[in-house]
Formats: C-alpha cells, sequence, structure tokens
C-alpha cells in the first residue's frame, strides 16, 4: 500500500464510521420502541410474557425485566452454559440436548476459624424452579447472584447420597468409527482417506456442500470435517450475532435432506447452534443416509493447514490412541472421544469393579452452579501500570493433565461448620487437603497488596472475580486446592471460616485414563519435534493438541451441564414458542429459541471430578512448587503489579522469570514476549492482540 491508497482508505473509514453511528443510532430508538411497546402491552389485563417474547424477539426473562407485573409464577434459575465452548472453556458432547507445600501444623487452627453453627440460609439447587427470579433480577440487576447453600438438617442431608440405578460402568458393546471426509470450503478441496478431489461448490450453503461432496463420493460419508473457510459464517453480515447467521446457516433449506432424528441406540440427533463450532445433523428424506458437518476447530486451530495434513493428524491421533486402547475410536468430538475412552478404563476387578455412581441430584446441581471453570481476569490500571514495560506470556503446558492424579470418590460426607469447629487441627487440616468442596467466609488481610485468591460470584450468568481489595469479606464456595493456597500462600494467609462442605473420599478414577494420554501426547510431541518431514511433523503436532483437547473437554464434559433444546418455530405459529424458551435467532421465516430441560440421567455424569481439577488447576496458576528444582512459579511469586490478566491456563506479566521448563505437564512455558512501552489493555480483544503480537516476536527471535 502507497501513500495515495493508505489516505484513501482511512477516507473510506471514516465513512464507515458515521455509516455504523447513524445506524447505531436509528437501532437504539428503535430498541427504546419496542421497549415502550411492551410496557404498553403489559398493561393489558390479559397480557403474557410468553406471548410477548417471541413477537419482540426476547426471551421470557427479557420481557419480566422490563415489565415485572408479567413474571410467570415458573422461572428456571438453572444457570444453562454452552455444551461447547470455545478453548479456554470445556465443551460437552455436542448433542442438541446439551448439557469445564504441606502447612505447618499451626496454619489451618491460626488462619481458620469455624463459623457460628448456622449456615446462611439455603436456597433450592440451580436446577430447581424458584419464584420470580426475574423480579429480584430485576430489582437488583448489578447485585452479584447469590449461591445456592445446602438446607439445614434432614432436607440438606437428603442429598448426601447417588442417583439410584445410575452408575458409570464399562461400555458392553465396541464403538463403530464413522467414514469421515475433510473439506476445504474456501479452496474447495475434499479428501478422503488418500485421495484428493476438486469439488465445484456452487457456494457454501449447506445444500451446496452437501450436493458436492455426495456426487463426488455417492456413498458411505457420515462426518464432514470442514479445515478451512467457516461457512456457516458466510452471511454473517446480515444478522446482528454470529449465533443467528449459524442458525440461519444450518436450517436453510436441503432438498432431499432433512434434520437428523436420529438412529438406534445414537442420541446424536438435531443440530448444536454454536457461534464458531456448529455441528449440523442431517439425513435423507428416506431415512436411509445420515451425515454430520462439523467444525475442526472443536480439535485444534489448524492455522491454515491443508484437509490433507489435517487428515493425517487424525490417522496419527488414531494410531497413537490404539497402542492404549486397542477398540479406540476418534469420535465427532474431543469430548465424546475422551469419556469413551475414559469409560474403558473403568475397572472390572477391585475396590470400583461396580463401576462410580452419579451423584444425587440436588448435588450435581450445586456444583454447577459453585465450581467455576478456568480463571479469566484482566487486572486493569491502576492496579497494574498504564504503561507496561513489556508482555510476557507463561502457559501451563497440557495444565488439567498434571491435577488427575487424585479425585473424589465414594460417597460424599457433609461437615457442618459444627462438625468442622469440633474436629483437632490435624483434623481439619486433612480434611482442607483432601477432595472437598467448600462454603466458607473469607477475609482479604488488612495488608494484601496482590491479586485474589478465592473466585468469588459477580453480576452476570456464571460469572466470577476475585476480590483483592484488603479487608474485602465474602461468602462463595471453592475446592480444597484453593482453600489450601489461601491459608499458605506465600505472603499472608487469609481468614477463612468454614460454614459448610461436602467431603469425599480420595481415589484415581482419572489416573490410569489421564496416563495413557499424557503419554500419548509425549509420543506424539516428541514426533512433532524429531519427524523429518515437514509435513508430518505437522501433523503430528496438530494431533498432540488433539489430544489436550481430548483430555481438557473430556474433563469438562464430566460436569453435566443442565441440558439445554433447540428448536424452530415458523414465524406464522410464533405462539407455539415454548413458554419458558429463549429466543436466539430470527428471521423473516423461522423463530429459533432454546430451553432448559434439567439435568439428563447420564450415567457418567461427575462434576465432582470436573470441579476437583478445575480447582487445582486455579491454585496452580498462583503457587506451583517444582521439588525436583527446590522453587516456585506462578502469580503469587511475582512483584505485586506485575500481573497482567489470567486466562485459563495462561498467565500474563510485566517480567520475565527463569521458571522451569521440563516439557512436563503443568510447567510453564514461555509463549511470549513483546518489548514495551505497551499501553495496558483494557478489553479482552486488546489483550489477544497484544498476545498475538507477543508470540509472533517470541518465534521471530527464536528463529533468528
Amino acid at each position: 500500500m502507497d501513500a495515495q491508497s493508505y489516505s484513501t482508505a482511512l477516507a473510506d473509514l471514516r465513512t464507515v464510521r458515521d455509516q455504523i453511528k447513524r445506524t447505531r443510532a436509528v437501532l437504539m430508538k428503535q430498541e427504546a420502541d419496542r421497549d415502550k411497546l411492551i410496557i404498553q402491552l403489559a398493561s393489558y389485563v390479559k397480557a403474557k410474557a410468553e406471548r410477548i417474547a417471541p413477537a419482540a424477539g426476547l426471551s421470557v426473562a427479557d420481557i419480566v425485566t422490563l415489565a415485572p407485573a408479567l413474571a410467570p409464577d415458573r422461572l428456571t434459575t438453572a444457570e444453562t452454559g454452552p455444551a461447547h465452548s470455545e478453548p479456554d472453556v470445556p465443551a460437552a458432547d455436542g448433542t442438541k440436548s446439551s448439557p469445564h507445600p504441606p502447612a505447618p501444623a499451626g496454619a489451618v487452627a491460626h488462619a481458620v476459624a469455624p463459623a457460628p453453627p448456622t449456615p446462611p440460609a439455603a436456597v433450592p439447587p440451580p436446577a430447581a424452579p424458584a419464584k420470580d427470579p426475574a423480579r429480584a433480577k430485576s430489582a437488583a440487576p448489578d447485585a452479584p447472584r447469590a449461591l445456592p447453600s445446602i438446607p439445614d438438617g434432614a432436607a440438606g442431608n437428603g442429598w448426601f447420597t447417588h442417583t439410584p440405578n445410575l452408575v458409570s460402568t464399562p461400555p458392553n458393546f465396541t464403538q463403530q468409527a464413522r467414514s469421515t471426509v475433510f473439506l476445504d470450503t474456501d479452496a474447495g478441496v475434499l479428501v478422503h482417506r488418500s485421495e484428493t478431489y476438486r469439488l465445484d461448490l456452487a457456494d457454501t450453503s449447506v445444500a451446496a456442500i452437501l450436493t458436492a461432496v455426495f456426487q463426488t463420493l455417492p456413498e458411505g460419508t457420515e462426518r464432514i470435517y470442514v479445515t478451512a473457510g467457516d461457512p456457516w459464517h458466510r452471511d454473517a453480515d446480515r444478522y446482528p450475532y454470529l449465533r443467528d447467521a449459524v442458525a440461519a446457516w444450518l436450517n436453510a433449506p436441503t432438498p432431499g435432506w432433512r434434520t437428523d432424528t436420529g438412529r438406534g441406540k445414537d442420541r446424536m440427533a438435531g443440530h448444536f447452534i454454536h457461534a464458531r463450532h456448529p455441528v449440523g445433523r442431517y439425513q435423507r428424506d428416506n431415512g436411509e443416509g445420515h451425515v454430520e458437518i462439523r467444525s475442526v476447530g472443536e480439535w485444534f486451530d489448524t492455522g491454515g493447514d491443508d484437509p490433507a495434513t489435517v487428515r493425517d493428524a487424525f490417522v496419527l491421533l488414531w494410531q497413537a490412541l490404539r497402542r492404549h486402547w486397542t477398540d479406540a475410536v476418534v469420535m465427532g468430538s474431543p469430548s465424546q472421544t475422551g469419556r469413551d475412552l475414559w469409560t474403558r478404563t473403568i475397572p472390572t476387578r477391585g475396590q470400583h469393579a461396580e463401576g462410580f455412581p452419579v451423584l444425587s441430584e440436588e448435588l450435581r446441581g450445586l456444583l454447577h452452579a459453585t465450581a467455576g471453570q478456568g480463571r479469566n481476569e484482566l487486572v486493569l490500571p491502576p492496579r497494574v501500570p498504564e504503561q507496561l514495560p513489556q508482555l510476557v506470556e507463561y502457559d501451563r503446558t497440557f495444565a488439567y493433565a498434571k491435577h488427575t492424579w487424585k479425585s473424589p470418590v465414594g460417597t460424599p460426607r457433609r461437615i457442618t461448620a459444627a462438625t468442622f469447629a469440633s474436629w483437632s487441627e490435624k483434623e481439619q487440616t486433612r480434611a482442607l487437603y483432601g477432595c472437598g468442596h467448600w462454603q466458607v467466609r473469607a477475609t482479604v488481610p488488612d495488608t494484601w497488596n496482590h491479586v485474589g485468591i478465592l473466585p468469588a460470584p459477580a453480576p452476570g450468568d456464571r460469572a466470577w472475580h476475585y476480590p483483592a481489595e484488603p479487608g474485602t469479606t465474602f461468602t462463595t464456595w471453592a475446592g480444597g486446592p484453593e482453600i489450601h493456597t489461601a491459608l499458605t500462600n506465600p505472603l499472608t494467609p487469609w481468614k477463612i471460616e468454614v460454614l459448610d462442605g461436602i467431603l469425599w473420599e480420595d481415589g484415581k478414577p482419572l489416573d490410569d485414563w489421564a496416563k495413557k494420554l499424557k503419554e500419548t501426547w509425549t509420543n506424539l510431541s516428541a514426533q512433532a519435534h524429531f519427524h523429518g518431514d515437514a509435513q508430518q511433523a505437522r501433523a503430528a503436532h496438530l494431533a498432540s493438541r488433539a489430544v489436550r483437547a481430548i483430555l481438557l473437554y473430556g474433563i469438562g464434559s464430566f460436569a453435566q451441564r443442565p441440558r439445554m433444546v433447540t428448536g424452530t418455530t415458523p414465524r406464522s405459529t410464533e405462539r407455539d414458542v415454548p413458554p419458558d424458551a429463549e429466543i436466539i435467532g430470527f428471521d423473516n421465516e423461522l423463530i429459533t429459541w432454546q430451553k432448559p430441560t434439567g439435568f439428563s440421567r447420564d450415567p457418567n455424569a461427575h462434576p465432582e471430578w470436573a470441579a476437583a481439577i478445575w480447582s487445582g488447576a486455579r491454585a496452580a496458576l498462583l503457587t506451583q512448587r517444582h521439588r525436583d528444582d527446590n522453587t516456585y512459579a506462578g502469580a503469587l511469586h511475582t512483584p505485586p503489579g506485575t500481573v497482567i490478566a489470567f486466562r485459563t491456563d495462561a498467565l500474563y506479566l510485566t517480567q520475565s522469570h527463569d521458571w522451569p521448563h521440563h516439557h512436563q505437564p503443568g510447567d510453564y512455558l514461555l509463549r511470549g514476549q513483546l518489548t514495551g512501552p505497551l499501553a495496558a489493555p483494557t478489553t479482552e480483544e486488546e489483550l489477544l492482540t497484544l498476545r498475538n503480537a507477543g508470540r509472533a516476536a517470541l518465534t521471530t527471535r527464536q528463529e533468528a
């Protein structure tokens, strides 16, 4: 670009800016007019929120927020998370109904105070109905949400059991592989086995893709992985949100095909709407052929790799898994694959030969509402300088694999405040080192000058923040590793009052599964490093990333979020939209909605395992001991004011540190380093821009 082109582009940019301003002003006026109409409709004595919601293109909760008098008697308090998450949020199975240093002997006695015997007032588990939560939300929209507690007495004690006749047991069948092809919709390149084909795609609609693929390969294709092109975003500029564009793409007419309704014992039916990694499932009108279209981005970031390299990566992955599981099958998503492989490590002899029973629905609901996932926090000025000397990124290698060696098993015990207070220091210490989930009242020390340690509920759905202001007191739930960190951190012990708790026996239900995946990851990483063929080395690297995804999202799938059903209703019959559904998109013909249906009877639902691993990973971001090197790493081992951000298993600092890295799970790897001065990021977008620049700068220095 020359100077003249640069000036012209600047002028064009200003024009677009002005157009956006005008459009935004019009949109704001239209939204204000819509809200007035809603309030006007609410004055009608027979007005119902479930009738107004689809007409307004809003959810029932949105209508009730504007007109509290319309609040129905039944609204769910379930916090429904996405079944597929972005890479920093573990995914579920991708179906339509989607469901993530020893303390000194006196440390606990000095830092932990028994709470008054009566815990905070109990509230129902998150999946149970509550009276008019929307009205409460409207009254205090910016207040932190209240986390549920365990009810007093027999009502709460009744939660501490397992769901009858629901147990994780080894499968009695062999998983069947699906014939898979790999498609670059930008280049029109299709790879099936060792053959490469050029497709003449009329466009990138579902109909055009299915027509082209099945004209080229008439029989047998059951799964299409899109490696590049993101065809579901082809009309993104016509919709206010990506999910709307994705929904329209998935539901567009497909002559000769219809939405899949499942087959046999296969529950994979219907589409899954996700902004970046959707799943489209289709079957022929005669019901004989079934095919799904998926994004390979569920497994790894291809970075522009061609379909042949991606296909080679899946072959290497399958071969590597087969060394540990003779019946291994690579399924549609990492979470599906991870859970299937885990079931094949469930012991058939010994202590757990009868399997692993599933917790009561009440405890699963409690864990869903109170056990967050990875820590994502951006620290803003004045807690950090306005100008940064540099931005240094450390990433914990294959982080979750380090925290699978111990997990909760058996029937949980309730540990009330009174019970905890009656224990000796040794018993308290042992309990907090064990597999537990604790409701505590925490107080930040008056002299504290670093980042927060414990998660606390923040305004918003499933939002968490980490209080760090000296003297702040808050009530929250946290896992044993985080409570331990608060008590024994290298700066100042926090005051912790135990209000209630859930305590399990220590076990190793995930150890065999995780060890096999770690060995697979190590072998593929070595191939990527030492292979002489550049394409095969790249394929091995992608395969190693896929193993990471299998473990990461496999763990997330144990969390079992409340299931979400997605559906569509013609605009002409909008009153048929379910009354408790949320409108997530609409066009001239269809309304797309989703609604929670509570927890399914999933025999492999173990949110206690996911919660324990997530807590351990969050604690390791703060402090982690390296025994062989006799040193520590983590945010609390950096000077105050130098931590810029946490992002799941990554740490962003203004200083570099000589932390050990031996290519082992959990080690801190230097991923990026960008020299300043730099303006401190104030949004996630700004942070990611700096992160990408830092990674590129470090790669350039390493290759020089």
